[in-house]
């Protein structure tokens, strides 16, 4: 009896272990804290534990990543989901599968002790951006609001430089800053800033950043798990903040500084504890503010642009 189960023993552990499931994923940018939950899934082996391999890469251009999830180049990207409306509108074959960033990041940003005090400040002033096309229309809701309008302000494209160009007087006020990376920045700087929030002042709540895949050719079974171990990494990273920073900042150098450690603390309660639950309502909103800006030709329905994979 002895000999067999010793046999059968050395016959299993014979067999070569099963082969986990390959994935694709490309960022949006660089590895930085917004990606918290897909790092500390990878270290922590959660997406091993549901058999998964995950490949994680960071784009040379980052506006290719959602080209390349509609093309079938990647399984999974991240995008962002003012972004994904224009997309769609445009014909690229994408749906959100599941959110990483649950709320905007982006903000309007000024000086503290600036001349802007509320958006009704900005008439006459120069405003920087980076992107054209939703900022311009992001801008024009925040304007509205105050009661003023695009010609009333000058736009200056500041290509990336967001900070820069705010500190050194080039412009008044900044949109496209992310309030958990350019406000730490300035902070290292000795400058004070200070984020003016989009959804206080008439822009829809959305997003910041999503998950985005081709939905003819996504492996829906891979992706459900694919979200299980990410949020089962957010729990970790929000029971256990300073140890999740070690696991997360432990894989570079380039992570381990005071400004990602700054916005890793103010990422945190921004990622989505159900990545992959869709809020029907605030796709739908949004829609209608792109479509009210016409951005895109008429209102989307959420069915075209978003899906959660659990159901």
């Amino acid at each position: 009896m002895k000999a067999a189960f010793t046999l059968a023993a050395s016959l299993l552990t014979a067999l070569p272990a099963m082969a986990q499931d390959q994935m694709t994923l490309v960022l949006d940018w660089f590895v930085n804290p917004n990606h918290g939950p897909i790092i500390v899934a990878q270290e922590q082996g959660y997406f091993a534990a549901e058999n998964l391999e995950v490949e994680v890469i960071a784009p040379a251009d980052p506006s290719a990543p959602p080209k390349m999830a509609a093309a079938g180049k990647a399984d999974l990207a991240i995008s962002y989901q003012p972004q994904l409306h224009l997309q769609v509108a445009e014909g690229l074959p994408l749906k959100r599968v599941g959110t990483l960033v649950a709320s905007p990041l982006n903000c309007l940003l000024v000086l503290e002790d600036g001349p802007i005090k509320t958006t009704a400040d900005l008439k006459g002033g120069k405003v920087g951006f980076s992107v054209a096309g939703v900022e311009e229309a992001l801008l024009s809701a925040l304007l509205s609001d105050a009661g003023l309008t695009m010609d009333d302000i000058e736009l200056i494209n500041v290509n990336w430089s967001l900070s820069p160009s705010l500190m050194s007087g080039q412009v008044d006020a900044v949109l496209g800053a992310y309030r958990n990376f350019e406000l730490n920045q300035m902070k290292l700087e000795e400058v004070e800033g200070r984020c003016m929030y989009l959804e206080e002042m008439g822009v829809p709540s959305y997003d910041e950043l999503i998950y985005v895949a081709n939905p003819e050719t996504a492996d829906m079974d891979q992706i459900t798990r694919f979200l299980r171990a990410t949020e089962r990494a957010t729990q970790y990273i929000v029971n256990h903040p300073q140890e999740a920073w070690e696991v997360f900042s432990g894989t570079s150098t380039d992570l381990q500084d005071e400004l990602n450690e700054m916005a890793w603390a103010d990422t945190i309660p921004r990622f989505a504890l159900r990545p992959s639950a869709l809020d029907h309502g605030r796709y739908r909103e949004f829609s209608a503010f792109l479509a009210e800006a016409g951005l895109i030709d008429a209102p989307q329905s959420v069915d075209d642009i978003a899906m959660d994979p659990a159901q």
